[in-house]
């Protein structure tokens, strides 16, 4: 067996979401606050767009690199979005946004070699970088600075192996979004930035920025999964500088062939036509944010930062636990409400529990009544 398996921690938020199921098999009704999967349809416009490319017969293979058309939508979206020129040969259709991470990391790294990410951070990162045989170097996030990085703690941890630096915002598990002062500093750097920005577009207060407003030599990835609630179609895609890209084509080929091709056509609809829908989501959104950080404050849950994008609450929970992992199930099995340990996203999260508000205002309030009930009971 492969001893960098062994390594590799399991995606904790699943092992919850499967014990769920399980509970709900048994008839037991659970209250799902712990995935991070919009709880909305896919915008009709996208399902038309599905259907019709099925019609038509768009189920073959396109270019490893994506449809032509699809890329050219990304780089005017780019344009109307953000005022940047993204040139649609520097983009790769993935199936879903995994795959750009992991090619990515593929690309840049060779055993032994070092990525630092941040801590907490999306977990994935790490198990990305050990299957590339790199080493993951994480540089702690704290809750009194906002969740926010900082350039000089980074800057102490570069060393001739470090080959990429991931960021992401709006960050999962804490909503921050990166500011414009920490973009430019990491891209004085001279290190590749890997910047996921998946959760763009679900964003309740100022505007996410790109890392490509301020160079041209990072990786950007973002995808239809999160903003469109097209998580099942599986449609990402990696923005790359223009000397990469027959290396990453050639990683296409031989891992994935090339992204759905009804997926792409409906990822070129959700560009063109899906912003009203969109918009509709975001409002939504919004009033489960607000709600539900009130509402765990209420309850006693310590907010040190309010999220301003994703659809995420990450609290403190040191007051109830100082094993998050116990504390998560804990509450499954007992009010029947899942959510994420904070130890899922790295040390520095212990203490912590992430909430998802990717579910509808009457669940939410009716997971904090049970959540309410289940508090009291340990004192």
């Amino acid at each position: 067996m492969n001893q960098t398996i062994k390594r590799m921690t399991s995606f904790i938020v699943m092992d919850v979401l499967e014990r769920a199921n399980e509970l709900q098999a048994q008839g037991i009704e659970v209250i799902h606050l712990e995935v991070g999967e919009p709880d909305f349809d896919m915008p009709e416009c996208i399902l038309r767009a599905s259907i019709e490319a099925l019609k038509n017969g768009a189920t073959h293979y396109t270019h490893s690199l994506g449809d032509p058309k699809l890329r050219k939508a990304i780089s005017k979206f780019h344009k109307t979005e953000y005022n940047i020129e993204v040139d649609p040969e520097c983009i790769v259709i993935t199936s879903g946004s995994s795959p750009a991470l992991l090619m990515t990391l593929m690309l840049l790294c060779q055993p032994g070699d070092e990525v630092i990410m941040s801590n907490p951070g999306y977990p994935c990162y790490r198990n990305f970088a050990l299957a590339c045989n790199a080493e993951p170097v994480f540089v702690p996030l704290h809750a009194e600075c906002d969740f926010q990085y900082n350039v000089n703690e980074i800057k102490k941890r570069i060393t001739d192996k470090t080959r990429a630096i991931f960021i992401n915002s709006p960050m999962n598990p804490t909503g921050t979004l990166v500011n414009k002062a920490i973009y430019k500093e990491l891209s004085k750097l001279n290190i590749p930035i890997i910047s996921d920005e998946i959760y763009h577009g679900l964003v309740y207060n100022g505007k996410a920025s790109t890392i490509l407003e301020f160079t041209d030599k990072a990786f950007v990835i973002n995808g239809f999964s999160k903003r469109f609630a097209m998580t099942g179609l599986r449609l990402g895609y990696l923005i790359a500088p223009k000397e990469h890209m027959r290396s990453l084509q050639i990683l296409q080929q031989n891992l994935f062939i090339c992204a759905p091709s009804t997926s792409q056509k409906a990822g070129i609809a959700a560009l063109k036509e899906a912003k009203p829908d969109v918009d509709k989501m975001l409002k939504i959104y919004n009033e489960r944010r607000i709600y539900l950080i009130e509402r765990l404050k209420q309850i006693g849950f310590v907010i040190h930062t309010e999220p301003q994008g994703a659809f995420y609450v990450f609290c403190d929970a040191r007051k109830f636990t100082s094993d998050s992992y116990h504390f998560a199930f804990d509450v499954l099995e007992k009010a029947h409400v899942g959510i994420t340990p904070g130890i899922d996203f790295g040390t520095e999260g212990e203490g912590f529990v992430r909430f998802s508000y990717a579910n509808s205002l009457e669940n939410i309030k009716t997971a904090m009544n049970r959540l309410e009930i289940y508090l009291n009971s340990l004192k």
